[in-house]
């Protein structure tokens, strides 16, 4: 029989490791040489992986053309709406195929999903590799008995529901005992790759599935360490470890990332969602003496409120977070990526405002803004009717409003969501928002005018192409601080030449005909002495000139601290000095071949009006 493991994935560079974990299980013990189950012949296993933005006539045809016997399809709240429109059709095509589902999205609530899908044999329920392997064993030993509906083989099976009810809860597996799956690195190429190192989670937050596995497995050290090794002997881009708190075992987290930095390939950059509150200084330490980009720390604060945290089981201590997020940052070494959750319980509009600012003031890297999905199973399921919880009855299941909460102020937050990721998130406007946030009460308080800002003038039914975004924050930095304009032209010049070598100057950047001539000179000067860009020897002036930047200010831009003083001044190398606005203050050198890792920005070198090195950053 030949068996088909559907995953419909959010984006190309996804990839979907629990149908590969089925998979690699199901081959190992049925027809590897750790067989459990005796097959006169070893199943035809394959995976087909696509993407939620594929046409739905595409994906029927894929399926069509391999003609399974058996198709079991991975659910989550992602592609849920996709996979129940070809469950529909695919009968239609595949008169004989039997079907099954499997994943979170369809695990609790299996007797209204059979009598909605009669074509649906059965659900697996759980961890599912030992279920996986069952179930092919059924089919393989009884063929067309299983496939004609007889049902009773089926029964003995643990971890599944059928129209007959649930059978047996199936144990836990040794996660040892689970191949590694990522021998041929093909199939995953241009992909994020998911690994897992732990299973479970420690914590009990209501609005998460992981709180109903509340026991935390382990793959033993020695498996770790070598699977890691095969991506660091790869060279793979990026690992995202998928395990719910990876430092919850803080003698598992510790080993690993030692070793990570013990075998360093130069290349490869791991992340980890953790709980930075109860990280230890011996963690911390390890952690700012990684090379920058080999890790990133994703952090799920949530929220801020007591009440709140209370109300969704979560223990954080809010003050030990900000001390590990502020000892992590000195190493300017590690991608901080924090998480708010807007929605949930007892936070009301002006408590998440405030929830918003203190998690600001932390600068992670990326503040992600995201909304409480109430997930069927889920704990805050079961209290949606207490916490007046008006909800999506389709996927994503995202919060409409609460008691605490109006549909008018989800939307408004919605709105800063937008605008937070398309200027704070890009990290494309690092040093014009500090100045901009000067102007307002708060840092929420200045998206959320932004986002006002944003729907008077249309742009969220018309979404700018990147380079207008620039212009775009210009036009609100005069509408809030009209006096500083030609600041804020300068810092956007600063922000955009960081990023990239332009082919042609930013339109609201100042003239710079009558710096023509010094930087030409600089250039010649640089061709000859070879003293501001190591690596450039094998180019002449000219080719310099192109390959770099040389940008004349009239303001510190890159002097943060004299921007946050009062009032408009230039800050001269040696002393503050009245703006003269037609005279440069000094020259930035922009060095697109040497950038930092984390950011991607350019190195700068300060350059003063004589010509003389003041400065190199990045």
């Amino acid at each position: 029989m030949n068996y088909l493991l559907v995953a419909v994935n959010a984006k190309y560079i996804h990839s979907n490791p629990a149908v590969h974990s089925l998979r690699a299980y199901a081959e190992k013990y049925l027809c590897g040489k750790e067989r459990t189950v005796y097959l006169e012949n070893a199943p035809s296993i394959d995976i087909a992986e696509y993407t939620i933005n594929q046409d739905k006539q595409e994906i029927l045809e894929d399926i069509w053309r391999r003609k399974p016997n058996l198709v079991g399809f991975s659910c989550y709240i992602w592609n849920w709406r996709i996979i129940r429109e070809l469950l529909a059709e695919l009968p239609k095509l595949l008169p004989h195929t039997v079907l099954w589902l499997g994943g979170p999205e369809v695990s609790f609530d299996g007797e209204v999903l059979l009598k909605q899908y009669p074509q649906v044999t059965g659900i697996m329920v759980g961890e599912g590799e030992g279920t996986f392997r069952d179930l092919v064993a059924a089919y393989e030993n009884r063929g067309d008995g299983l496939l004609l509906g007889e049902m009773e083989d089926l029964e003995r099976i643990p971890g599944l529901f059928l129209r007959t009810g649930y059978t047996p809860v199936r144990e836990p597996l040794d996660l040892d005992e689970i191949p590694f799956w990522y021998r041929d690195l093909e199939p995953f190429a241009n992909r994020i790759l998911y690994y897992e190192s732990s299973r479970g989670c420690p914590y009990r937050c209501s609005y998460c599935l992981s709180a109903i596995d509340k026991q935390v497995r382990l793959r033993s050290m020695e498996r770790v360490k070598e699977e890691l090794q095969f991506f660091l002997d790869h060279k793979v881009p990026q690992v995202k470890l998928v395990d719910r708190t990876f430092n919850c075992n803080h003698e598992h987290a510790l080993e690993i990332w030692k070793y990570l930095r013990d075998h360093d390939n130069g290349v490869t950059n791991f992340h980890f969602e953790i709980a930075a509150d109860i990280l230890r200084e011996e963690e911390i330490t390890l952690l700012n003496s990684l090379r920058p980009g080999l890790a990133q720390l994703e952090i799920g604060v949530q929220t801020i409120q007591p009440m709140t945290l209370e109300a969704i089981n979560r223990r954080m201590d809010l003050n030990r977070l900000e001390q590990v997020v502020a000892s992590l940052q000195k190493g300017h070494n590690i991608h901080l990526h924090l998480d708010l959750i807007a929605g949930l319980p007892y936070e009301d509009y002006d408590s998440f405002g405030c929830s918003f600012d203190r998690v600001y003031a932390m600068a992670p890297e990326q503040l992600q803004l995201g909304f409480l999905k109430v997930l069927k199973g889920s704990p805050m399921e079961e209290k949606a009717a207490e916490y007046g919880l008006a909800y999506l009855d389709e996927p994503p299941y995202e919060v409409l409003y609460t008691k605490w909460l109006s549909y008018e102020q989800v939307r408004r937050l919605k709105a800063v969501e937008e605008v937070l990721e398309l200027y704070y998130n890009s990290g494309q406007y690092t040093h014009t928002l500090p100045v901009l946030e000067q102007v307002f009460s708060s840092p929420f308080r200045m998206y959320e005018q932004m986002a006002a800002y944003f729907q008077e003038k249309g742009y969220f039914l018309n979404s700018p192409a990147r380079a207008h975004r620039y212009r775009i924050l210009l036009d609100f930095c005069q509408a809030y601080d009209g006096e500083r304009l030609p600041l804020y032209r300068e810092l956007l010049t600063y922000d955009m030449y960081l990023r990239e070598n332009l082919k042609s100057r930013p339109i609201f950047a100042r003239s710079i005909d009558g710096e023509k001539q010094f930087i030409q000179d600089f250039y010649r000067r640089e061709q000859q002495m070879r003293q501001y860009l190591p690596g450039y020897e094998a180019y002449d002036w000219k080719q310099m000139s192109k390959m770099t930047h040389l940008e004349p200010f009239t303001y510190p831009v890159w002097d943060r601290e004299a921007l946050s003083r009062t009032g408009i001044v230039r800050v001269g190398m040696m002393k503050e000095e009245p703006a003269q606005e037609d005279r440069p203050l000094g020259y930035l050198l922009f060095d697109y071949q040497s950038r930092n890792p984390l950011n991607y920005e350019a190195s700068v070198t300060l350059i003063g009006t004589d010509g003389r090195q003041y400065e190199r950053k990045g």
